[in-house]
């Protein structure tokens, strides 16, 4: 079997890779995160997602390298990692009562014969109208400070949602891994 590598640091996304039961690496990308000018959320990032696999390649020349990256978007707005609790309170504002789309690139690149798998996972989440008690509330219980959208659905931030709609739950946290076994497969990994 091939080495199999994350092109990733957060924490979320080797969580959820442990799932699966394969041995891995995780390998640090140090891939530029901006959005093209006129980019769609949902192009940000499926690009990013190949932008980190292709990043560590030369470090891993018969790898498959798991690339991922995460868009949340309403509207025109998109929401990052907040970083900040001030953030964080803003981000929830803009977002309570209405309807964001966190859209997931996957992509998985055969660095020995140089083929990428790629592909985009929506999630549709309704945030509650909330109040300005109920978000200060969870940030004193969450710091969510390094999550797109302020919120982990996979902890207390599930009370701040009426309903999520998307093909893979893991795909809000931040890897699709319906998606990912379906690429391992194609490249002749077992799974399970």
């Amino acid at each position: 079997m091939p080495r199999l590598v994350l092109a990733s640091t957060s924490v979320f996304r080797r969580d959820l890779l442990v799932r699966l039961q394969i041995p891995f690496e995780v390998a640090n990308p140090q891939a530029d995160e901006s959005a093209l000018p006129g980019e769609s959320p949902a192009a940000t990032a499926e690009r990013l997602s190949v932008a980190k696999a292709k990043a560590v390649a030369s470090h891993f020349p018969d790898a498959l390298i798991i690339g991922s990256d995460q868009v949340a978007f309403m509207d025109s707005q998109r929401f990052g990692k907040p970083l900040t609790r001030e953030r964080a309170v803003e981000q929830l504002r803009a977002m309570r009562g209405h309807t964001v789309i966190f859209h997931t690139g996957l992509c998985l690149h055969n660095s020995a014969t140089g083929r990428s798998q790629v592909c985009g996972v929506p999630t549709e989440v309704a945030f509650r109208h909330l109040s300005d008690a109920e978000i200060e509330r969870y940030l004193d219980k969450e710091q969510p400070y390094h999550c797109a959208g302020s919120a982990k659905s996979e902890g207390l931030g599930i009370a701040l949602l009426s309903c999520m709609r998307g093909d893979d739950p893991n795909a809000l946290i931040g890897l699709p891994l319906i998606a990912l076994c379906g690429m391992l497969r194609a490249e002749g990994v077992p799974v399970p």
